[in-house]
């Protein structure tokens, strides 16, 4: 029944809801949120951004959400300047991105272009034991050529992983992995933007383009789907939006990931979604070793926002572990002298490795810093590399493509306060050595491309 009573404690009860909302840290992350035409109300969901990647197409076959899946050898340009020969599924490492829904009957076709067998383990997915994909336990591997059949009913919803569980030293190394996604039937809140990054580690000698599988611990290119900065596709949101960044790793270490500007709460893991009351409050995230994480936040802070590994060795480029420290000592007219009997040979930095990156290079090997200008900044230099992008949060965006550079309002950036001019250092200061002279390839790369499902794709709901 309706009574003027009623109405007005429900009256006061909405607005002094709203009002403890709207000074809640939490207030964007509540466990119950309508959501809108774009969110994740009445069973609808923000489909996944993989950036520098995709998600993989699928139809419907008897029922059932089906995708097809090829395993196979691929070449991935990790940034401009490094190519690298690697296996992946469907063209790419990772592989696309597969999304369903809970609930959802789910058919995979796992076609091996491989020169050797696998398989394919769907990992923290509950299914039947036989649809596992460790094989010799769960079934035989599958052979060249072999196309093998994968059906489960999705009965859970969260960031899983898919993964070979055939001489995985070997394919996991090569780039072998990729996201599976379940979004919840009805999801709990809206996300406006839901972003996925697969951490990876990699041993790549410098003028070599293969990844070399038997490295347990001395690794140098270290990536986000696969891609190094300059290289790696930045973070686009509105401010306002509410953001999910899933994040994954197979590899053999850690990673540390932090967000500039934001603190984040963690609220899911390739086990399922934490309960509210176990949200912790984060600016970093570990990522241990076959595990995923899910943060969430409120993108309340306009600005172009580092986003990165803080293991410091994991945003540089190749960089050699085994070199001689030479910080403070004085080199003076060692290097001019050693020149005459080592053309090309090139002083170890007394003052820092700031000027690195102009040294010359062997063919196909990636710069550990400035890169050629590709990663100037608005200010100079960003002298980073590895594990490294950003989240770019703009105002009135009418679409989610690359704003460019924040344009800062006047008085919040940090300038030099009084005192002498900074020293001018010389903007190319190896640009004479012999080393500095263009080497041309010697080869090219294959790049071995999949071929579609010959059935009609649709798309995700």
């Amino acid at each position: 029944m309706i009574s003027r009573r009623n109405v007005l404690v429900s009256t006061v009860a909405a607005v002094t809801g709203a009002a403890a909302g709207l000074f809640s840290p939490k207030r964007l992350l509540a466990a119950t949120t309508s959501g809108t035409a774009n969110g994740t109300s009445g069973g609808r969901h923000t489909p996944v951004v993989t950036p520098n990647g995709s998600s993989l197409p699928w139809r419907w076959e008897d029922g059932r959400k089906t995708f097809h899946l090829i395993a196979e050898p691929v070449v991935r340009e990790f940034a401009p300047g490094l190519k690298v020969n690697c296996w992946g599924y469907n063209g790419q490492t990772p592989g696309p991105t597969i999304e369903a829904v809970e609930g959802d009957r789910v058919r995979i076709y796992v076609e091996n272009r491989l020169p050797e067998p696998t398989s394919v383990h769907w990992h923290g997915v509950l299914l039947p034991n036989g649809m596992d994909g460790v094989s010799g336990l769960n079934q035989r591997a599958i052979h060249p050529g072999e196309t093998f059949k994968y059906e489960f009913t999705v009965k859970q919803h969260g960031t899983q992983m898919y993964h070979p569980h055939f001489d995985e030293m070997v394919q996991f190394s090569m780039g072998m992995m990729g996201f599976l996604i379940f979004h919840p039937k009805k999801p709990p809140r809206r996300i406006d933007r839901d972003f996925a990054i697969f951490l990876h580690e990699w041993l790549i000698k410098p003028g070599t383009s293969v990844p070399d599988p038997f490295e347990m611990t001395d690794f140098n290119i270290f990536t986000f789907n696969s891609r190094v900065f300059p290289g790696t596709d930045p973070l686009i949101a509105r401010l306002g939006d509410r953001v999910r960044v899933r994040v994954a790793n197979i590899s053999m270490d850690s990673h540390p990931i932090h967000i500039h500007g934001v603190t984040f709460r963690w609220t899911g893991s390739d086990g399922g979604p934490l309960p509210e009351t176990a949200w912790i409050p984060e600016t970093s995230i570990n990522v241990p070793p076959g595990t995923t994480r899910d943060v969430e936040f409120l993108a309340d802070a306009p600005g172009d926002w580092a986003l990165h590994c803080h293991k410091f060795h994991h945003t540089m480029n190749q960089m050699g572990h085994k070199l001689p420290v030479m910080t403070g000592v004085d080199q003076s007219g060692v290097g001019e002298r050693l020149n005459e009997l080592v053309p090309g040979y090139m002083s170890m930095g007394s003052s820092g490795m700031g000027d690195m990156p102009d040294m010359g290079l062997p063919r196909n090997t990636l710069l550990m810093g400035s890169h050629n200008g590709r990663a100037e900044g608005p200010f100079g230099s960003i002298f980073m590399g590895g594990m490294f992008t950003m989240l770019k949060i703009r105002e009135n965006l009418r679409n989610y493509e690359d704003p460019g550079w924040y344009d800062h309002p006047a008085g919040t950036v940090a300038s030099a306060v009084g005192g002498a001019a900074p020293v001018q250092q010389p903007s190319k200061p190896h640009e004479n050595h012999s080393s500095m002279r263009p080497v041309a390839p010697t080869g090219e790369f294959d790049v071995v491309r999949a071929s579609a499902c010959s059935a009609p794709l649709m798309g995700r709901r």
